[in-house]
């Protein structure tokens, strides 16, 4: 015998071994205090009895070779009756009722307890099965039976008279003539276990301690000697010597089972013995030799005992026949399932059972009791016939967890029904546990587990395939065949769950889901519970199929965060762990194995004090086992093909940046641009179509997008699963994403995992920048027109958001910002760029180039060299490109209607890179573009590019443009004018950033406005826009450069220079108070400036308006309190039209109240004065009091008749 053969040997010794202790431990009889004295203590005679031969233990090893042996039953077992159990199966099983005292008494004895055996020399023993039933017999006869009879001695002297008895001439004995009538009656005494040697004399027996042995002995020898009493007797005590060995099989194989019934059955047995010996060996010793045998027929009571005994002995043969049974039918289903674990795989089992109890220890029950309340859960559920339900969600959305949690639900539903659906579960994790044969194994043996009557005929139909050559295990098709025929012929509920279908590989989901429906259609009562990532093309095996989805929930965030670390982080303190909750909640957004992880880290980490944890988790670093997933998930979808990856890698690099969701066309658009090799020459949006594979790209990178629903695959909704992919992807951007093949210490996180830098995000933007660019410049955008004049005409035509029967009149007309764009454009007009030729990307590349643009510096390694020639391409002047991308930023949903003004016709290269670009790619295009000789950019491109940056821009950016070799465009009066009209504009321009860095330009150019004699219309300008910042800075720049000074106040004797109404005049007229004050007060000279404008106005042929006409036309109260105190002797005047500062006030159309007050101003502050002005404004009073009441101006009337 071979080593191996040794060994398989050992093994299957040790398993049976532990089938037999299992069965002792297992046993429904065995007593709950049986201990180790008492299977220890059996008498030496007990011990030799147990090890004669009997047929069972004989047989034993013929079970090992057959298991249906001669003698077995060769029923099969059905299908049916596949979950009967063995308490069932002995229902019909006979069993003796004792008195209550008995019982009593055979349990005391059965405990244990030491008693001195009858017959014995009073030594104490523990007692063995058979001891403890005859001690039982002997109690139960009580007074009927004379203990004296029972000892060694009175047995051995039975004997002695046995074999004198009778003797004849020939010197017979009465035993040996019983012997030899027995076999003239073909009794085969020989193949009986005999506790007598039939070739013996008696009387060389020797008296036994075993107080049972001995009965036995003496029984057997009385009824041997009586045979020959009758031929009837003769069969009967044939019949009893047969049922005899009944008794040494009591312990059924050798065990120590203690089974109730047969002891009971064992007690009845050697109560009859007792009667049989008692009332021989009283014939015996109490009446003549002779009359025995006469004794033996008239009296009767020895047959009608040995009927008794045979009834008896019946029982007990029977029970013992099954309790043998029941040991050989375990030993049986050891080996099938050690044949059955050996075919399929022993360690299967085993391996889910762990994964489903890892599963139970980290899940959060009342996070996945949402499912029970799912409509499509319970009408799966209560439904009869057979049924599929789908668990859909994304990678590490907990639905392996949700799946524990439903198979431990159904569980404990099945328990209260009948019959009771039997569960069947598999989870595929990774590699081997995803093969077809692998998942089909386990439920076979899940099957076979829990209805045990289908192993036979497993083990049966699995040995016929062998013998014809085939190996089931490695069939998948043998393995199905076999499923579904079996499922087919049960009528109980049958559920198989299988989590993680997309664990599989294509060609074994494909095989599990088509097994699994042709099982659906065969097995009325099959129900199937599947999870998956939604996956496009499982998505269609199971169209039709109900889908629960497991989105992303606050509120299941919270509890799953809260279930991990009171698990995980249970030791810290209650103020950190609630920080911690409150963080990870917040940041879970659905995915579970990041919250676990993620704890995971903190618990690696040791950290516990509170500002530690803050400081952790506002710097929350990526876990290094999330990485290493997503690292190997990427290796396994791409089959760690380098074509695969490049396409991957592109389109997860599109996503990580992209400014919106996008649509499944539009990222394999974009990634197939992208993963363009250099020398592909793709020139046209027609040639790109050709080469989009939307499926391929999805299938490469499903598991880190979140959900998609494939049937609309121009949808926006394709976008990272999770901000941990995002942050993988952004840290992996410098060297690639990792793959097994990379190694660990590609694979590993680097730091720019952990901290993700500017220049791996930089890299990225610039990649998808370059995507948008090289797609604008395809020939079609600049061929085609986005809109045609006929469309173009034809849509403004088009009423937008009309109803004939909805009053309107009261419908806000403009977008309002209380609804999001989409629902405000939703009833609007839309129209399709890709029905123009523009293909997917067109939109995306229109609306969000320019964003990604000012993301990117000049100098960033990953730009291309020629980026900016193509920026100047795309935006030339006056293009048809630049009108059609222009045209589609301003309509992001494709809205007839725009969002914003966005006139193509205004912009060139120079100006949309001074709103969109960087600062660095600003600056290399105003030092490295020819801004005056390219045709690409408009007619003095600075002032247009300042323009816009005044009205769109960030302000800062003007100092580049002032800053430029080109700057002298914009160093003149024009650009202030322009300036000061924005700041001017609304409160909100006043507010922006960056005024200050334009204001301070001024300083550049003091010696230019000197020169060219514009630096009073400037101040002029300022005062009239009430740009307070400005007039101070040249009021206070004007004190130390007197030529300056003189430039601001005075200007040019030409007057067509001069401002009109000079410099108050125009603070005045802007009605900025703040200007007047500090002009009043800031500098000498200003009087005299006042005292000339009124003596011009005053000796003009055609009359003129002083400072105070001018107030009057606004009426501003503080105004008047600024001037009429230093212009009383102005009040007085008239203008052109006659009409004095009060007449004037009382015609303002300002405010009643603001006119009331400045006339009242007016008047105290001439009447206070002692400067002879007096007369005239009374005057003045009463021609403005006579207009106030022609005009019916009460309030008026009432100040000035005071």
């Amino acid at each position: 015998m071979s080593a191996s053969d040794n060994t398989g040997d050992r093994g299957f010794r040790h398993q049976f071994r532990q089938r037999l202790n299992r069965f002792r431990r297992n046993s429904p009889s065995s007593s709950k205090h049986s201990s180790k004295d008492a299977d220890d203590g059996a008498s030496s005679n007990s011990r030799t009895c147990r090890d004669q031969s009997s047929p069972a233990a004989t047989n034993r090893p013929a079970y090992t070779q057959n298991l249906n042996g001669p003698g077995q039953p060769t029923t099969a077992t059905t299908p049916a009756d596949a979950g009967a159990t063995p308490e069932a199966e002995r229902g019909n099983a006979l069993s003796a009722v004792r008195p209550a005292n008995q019982r009593e008494c055979a349990s005391r004895d059965r405990s244990g307890h030491v008693r001195a055996d009858f017959g014995a020399s009073g030594n104490a023993t523990s007692l063995d099965l058979w001891s403890a039933a005859y001690r039982e017999a002997v109690d139960s006869l009580g007074k009927g039976v004379d203990i004296a009879i029972l000892k060694g001695e009175n047995i051995a002297q039975l004997f002695k008279q046995l074999e004198r008895m009778g003797k004849d001439a020939a010197q017979e004995s009465a035993f040996l003539r019983g012997v030899n009538y027995l076999h003239s009656l073909q009794v085969p005494l020989e193949r009986f276990k005999l506790a007598l040697d039939l070739a013996a004399p008696l009387t060389s027996i020797e008296p036994t301690t075993s107080a049972v042995f001995g009965v036995v002995q003496g029984v057997t020898a009385i009824a041997i000697s009586f045979s020959t009493a009758d031929l009837d007797f003769a069969k009967q005590i044939g019949e009893m010597l047969e049922q005899l060995s009944y008794i040494d099989d009591c312990d059924t194989l050798g065990q120590r089972t203690n089974k109730e019934d047969i002891h009971q059955a064992l007690v009845l047995v050697y109560q009859k013995l007792l009667e049989f010996y008692n009332v021989a060996f009283e014939m015996l010793t109490r009446r003549g030799v002779k009359l025995v045998m006469r004794m033996v027929l008239e009296n009767g009571r020895l047959p009608d005992i040995v009927s008794d005994f045979l009834r008896h002995a019946d029982l007990l043969r029977k029970l013992v026949e099954k309790a043998t049974w029941e040991i050989v039918e375990d030993i049986r289903a050891m080996l099938y399932d050690c044949e059955i674990a050996s075919w399929l795989g022993s360690g299967k089992m085993n391996r889910q059972g762990q994964h489903h109890a890892h599963m139970q220890e980290v899940r959060a029950d009342n996070a996945c009791e949402f499912l029970l309340a799912n409509a499509d859960f319970i009408a799966w559920c209560q439904a009869t016939d057979s049924q599929r339900l789908a668990i859909v969600g994304e990678m590490g959305s907990g639905k392996s967890v949700a799946m524990s949690f439903l198979i431990d639900e159904l569980r404990g539903r099945n328990e209260r029904q009948l019959p009771q659906p039997k569960i069947c579960y598999h989870y595929c994790q990774n590699g081997e546990t995803s093969q077809v044969t692998y998942v089909l194994s386990v439920l076979i043996m899940s099957l076979l587990e829990q209805l045990p009557g289908l192993k036979r005929a497993f083990f049966e139909w699995y040995k016929r395939n062998m013998a014809s050559g085939t190996e089931p295990a490695t069939s998948y098709k043998v393995l199905e065949g076999w499923l579904q025929n079996t499922l087919a012929t049960l009528d109980r509920p049958i559920i198989f769950v299988i989590d993680a279908l997309d664990e599989c590989d294509r060609q074994s989901r494909d095989r599990i889901l088509s097994s699994l429906k042709t099982m659906a259609e065969r097995a009325p009562r099959l129900k199937i519970l599947l999870s998956s990532r939604p996956e496009e093309e499982i998505l269609e095996q199971l169209d039709g199929v109900s889908k629960i989805a497991m989105g992303s929930d606050a509120a299941r965030d919270h509890l799953i965060v809260e279930k991990t670390v009171s698990t995980r982080l249970f030791y810290l303190a209650d103020d950190v762990k609630a920080l911690v909750t409150e963080a990870l909640s917040r940041t879970a957004r659905g995915s579970a194995i990041w919250t676990r992880m993620t704890v995971e880290l903190i618990e690696a980490r040791a950290i516990k004090a509170l500002r530690p944890m803050q400081i952790f988790l506002d710097n929350m670093p990526q876990p290094r086992q999330l990485a290493e997933l997503y690292a190997n998930l990427f290796s396994r979808y791409t089959s760690d093909d380098p074509e695969n990856q490049r396409v991957a890698t592109a389109a997860l690099e599109v996503l990580s940046v992209a400014r919106r969701p996008l649509s499944i066309l539009e990222l394999a658009w974009a990634a197939t641009l992208a993963a363009a090799q250099d020398h592909e020459e793709i020139p046209t949006v027609d040639a790109l179509s050709k080469l989009v594979d939307h499926q391929r790209v999805m299938s490469l990178i499903l598991p880190f997008v979140a959900h998609v629903d494939f049937g609309d695959i121009r949808k926006r909704q394709v976008k990272l699963a999770h901000q941990s992919v995002k942050e993988f992807i952004i840290g992996s951007s410098a060297s690639g994403l990792p793959t097994r093949s990379s190694g660990p210490a590609d694979s590993a996180p680097s730091a720019s995992l952990q901290a993700p830098t500017q220049q791996s995000t930089e890299r990225l933007e610039a990649g998808i920048l370059a995507i948008c660019i090289r797609y604008l410049l395809l020939r079609e955008i600049n061929d085609v027109a986005l809109f045609s004049e006929e469309i173009t005409a034809f849509i403004e035509e088009l009423p937008q958001d009309f109803d004939l029967f909805k009053d309107d009149s009261a419908a806000p007309k403009e977008y309002d910002g209380n609804c999001s764009w989409e629902d405000w454009e939703e009833s609007m007009v839309h129209y399709d760029p890709t029905e123009r030729g523009f293909g997917e990307l067109f939109v995306y590349a229109a609306c969000y180039w320019n964003d990604h643009f000012g993301a990117v510096s000049s100098d960033s390694p990953s730009l291309p060299a020629v980026l900016l020639k193509d920026v100047e391409v795309l935006c030339s002047a006056g293009s048809t490109r630049l009108h059609n991308w222009t045209a589609q930023n301003c309509r992001p949903d494709s809205a007839v209607k725009p969002r914003f003004t966005f006139d193509g016709s205004l912009y060139d290269p120079l100006s949309i890179t001074a709103l969109y670009g960087s600062e660095s790619m600003l600056w290399r295009m105003l030092e490295e573009s020819d801004l005056d000789g390219d045709a690409s950019f408009l007619p003095n491109p600075l002032m247009g590019a300042a323009d816009h940056i005044l009205k769109w821009g960030e302000l800062p950016r003007l100092r580049m443009l002032w800053k430029s070799r080109a700057g002298g465009q914009i160093r003149n009066l024009a650009f202030f004018r322009m300036a000061l009209k924005q700041w001017s504009g609304s409160p909100r321009d006043k507010s922006r950033q960056g005024w200050d860095v334009v204001f301070g330009l001024i300083d550049d150019v003091y010696d230019v406005m000197v020169e060219e004699q514009w630096g009073s219309k400037l101040l002029s300008v300022a005062a009239g826009t009430g740009c307070l910042p400005v007039v101070r800075r040249l009021m206070e720049a004007a004190e130390h450069q007197p030529r300056l000074g003189t430039e601001l106040l005075d200007g040019d004797d030409d007057a067509r220079s001069r401002p009109e109404h000079g410099l108050i005049g125009a603070a005045v007229l802007g009605n900025h108070a703040d200007v007047v004050e500090y002009l009043l007060g800031s500098l000498q000279g200003v009087e005299a400036q006042l005292l000339r404008l009124q003596c011009r106005s005053s000796s003009s042929s055609e009359g003129g308006e002083n400072v105070l006409h001018l107030a009057a036309r606004l009426c501003n109260p503080a105004i008047f309190r600024l001037l009429v105190p230093r212009l009383r002797e102005y009040v007085s005047e008239r203008d052109k039209e006659g009409c004095t500062v009060l007449v004037r006030i009382v015609l303002s159309p300002s405010a009643s109240e603001d006119r009331c007050e400045s006339a009242r101003i007016l008047l105290s502050e001439v009447e206070a004065g002692d400067d002879g002005h007096v007369d005239g404004v009374l005057e003045d009073r009463r021609e403005a009091l006579s207009l106030a009441r022609r005009l019916c101006e009460l309030d008026m009337c009432r100040v000035l008749d005071q």
